[in-house]
């Protein structure tokens, strides 16, 4: 029988996406869902390798099965690397991602291309009853001067990545799992866990 393993997510794109990228390990890689678990976890880390362990070891707690979780987010340069750990509480808790998009536009209204660096950020912890770890992935960029594309979600129609000429949220699904802080991230994971399971 394999051995599950819980993705301390609520988000099915991630589920399905984490799921495509480690494929062929001898586990069953499960929702907080379908363990039957739903918990309130504050995430009050100083850095995203610190607020994935709070969740994944929160998670654990609960199950005693191996569990994996995430945190990720925005950094630019000019802004001293915020949001940063703030990403998702950008603006207020309850501010439209939209307006969120606008008021990082807004703080570098007039900076030139080269000083609107930014990036992704992700860090997944593993958590398991003999071993913990972290993996960080991350993707650069730069702030664009206005919202561009309809795909993704999030800092997506902001951030511009020079090679293809394009944000976030004008690359096709595909194009963006493949360059993804997320897909960088999972994919150190996996080799750490072909490791493990070897």
């Amino acid at each position: 029988m394999k051995r599950k393993l819980i993705v301390a997510s609520k988000n099915d794109g991630k589920i399905k996406e984490i799921k495509k990228i480690l494929d062929g390990l001898p586990i069953e890689i499960i929702s907080m869902k379908e363990a039957g678990i739903d918990p309130d976890i504050e995430e009050n880390g100083a850095d995203f390798e610190q607020n994935a362990m709070l969740k994944a070891q929160a998670v654990y707690n609960l199950t005693s099965s191996m569990v994996i979780a995430d945190d990720s987010g925005l950094e630019i340069d000019f802004l001293n690397g915020a949001p940063g750990v703030f990403t998702s509480r950008f603006a207020g808790e309850s501010t439209d991602q939209s307006e969120k998009n606008k008021k990082i536009i807004y703080l570098l209204k007039d900076i030139e291309p080269q000083y609107r660096k930014a990036r992704f950020v992700c860090s997944i912890a593993f958590v398991s009853e003999k071993i913990k770890f972290t993996v960080t992935g991350s993707v650069e960029g730069q702030i664009s001067e206005k919202p561009e594309g309809y795909n993704g979600f999030g800092y997506d129609p902001i951030f511009y990545v020079p090679e293809y000429a394009k944000t976030f949220a004008e690359l096709t699904e595909n194009v963006k799992n493949q360059i993804s802080h997320r897909a960088d991230a999972l994919h150190k994971l996996r080799k750490k866990l072909d490791n493990i399971f070897s």
